[in-house]
């Protein structure tokens, strides 16, 4: 299997090699469009602003190739972001994958923005049998880096509460996304990305 995790900027780009290299996939950290179009399976990572990832998509031509892209896609934190339509964060056109617009969390009594740390996630009834979620306990922690959320709807296969309740992990057609960071998510992130190697 041929693993293209996306060089769409940011830190921590690293951590995510090496949870598939501890999954025994090798996988190849590129910009090169070619080597994203022909891998068996895709990662868009991300940490940081929406703007400056989408300007960077932009500028090595990557954002059309990875809408066009027909093999199973795994977007991760900002990476599941840039597969929505528009960000309030510097009002950002995205890759307009998955309808909605990503908005900032409001911070509370009790409650910190950014979100960070560790939350439960519930599948929505109807997703609840998606295969990124098959071994994996009810209701699962997994650990959580945010200022701005996604929302739900027909593509939300969990959600999240912090303040607003959220899109944790979304679904549409071969693009899959999840919020927290599964490379940083203990035996639920490990199972979660194990699914995502395997699933259509």
């Amino acid at each position: 299997m041929t693993l293209a995790i996306i060089d769409s900027g940011g830190a921590n780009i690293s951590s995510v090699v090496h949870a598939f290299r501890r999954l025994k996939t090798d996988a190849v950290f590129t910009a090169d469009a070619e080597v994203i179009r022909t891998a068996d399976r895709v990662v868009l990572p991300g940490v940081g602003a929406a703007g400056a990832a989408m300007s960077r998509l932009r500028e090595l031509g990557l954002h059309q190739c990875i809408r066009d892209l027909r093999q199973p896609v795994l977007g991760i934190c900002l990476g599941m972001q840039l597969l929505f339509e528009h960000s309030t964060e510097g009002e950002v056109e995205c890759l307009g994958i998955i309808p909605g617009t990503l908005k900032k969390l409001q911070s509370g009594p009790g409650l910190r923005v950014p979100h960070m740390g560790w939350n439960t996630s519930q599948s929505t009834k109807l997703m609840a049998d998606d295969s990124l979620l098959s071994g994996l306990p009810q209701d699962p922690w997994f650990y959580f880096v945010h200022s701005y959320y996604a929302p739900t709807g027909d593509a939300t296969v969990a959600t999240c509460t912090h303040g607003e309740t959220f899109s944790a992990i979304v679904r549409k057609d071969n693009f899959c996304g999840v919020q927290f960071h599964p490379e940083r998510s203990a035996k639920s992130g490990v199972k979660l990305l194990e699914n995502f190697l395997t699933c259509s």
